[in-house]
């Protein structure tokens, strides 16, 4: 009986521990949500280039879109 009375302190722990992390998820936008000017410039440009190598023709859209998400704390 020892035993489940030690399991159960750390279940109640990790119970709390929970909402803190649903709490800074509640406060941070999704990805999708943000930046959408600049995903639409970046996808156009990548989608209709003529280029061989669109990526290096894009490059400044793609840069502006990656800024943008790091503002908001995302990594692309």
């Amino acid at each position: 009986m020892a035993s489940q009375a030690a399991s159960i302190p750390s279940l109640t722990s990790k119970a709390e521990a929970r909402p803190a992390v649903n709490a800074d998820a509640a406060s941070k936008p999704k990805p999708c949500c943000v930046c959408k000017e600049e995903k639409s410039k970046r996808d156009e440009c990548m989608l209709f280039s003529k280029s061989a190598n669109p990526a290096s023709e894009c490059r400044t859209t793609i840069d502006q879109y990656k800024s943008c998400m790091a503002g908001f704390g995302f990594q692309v």
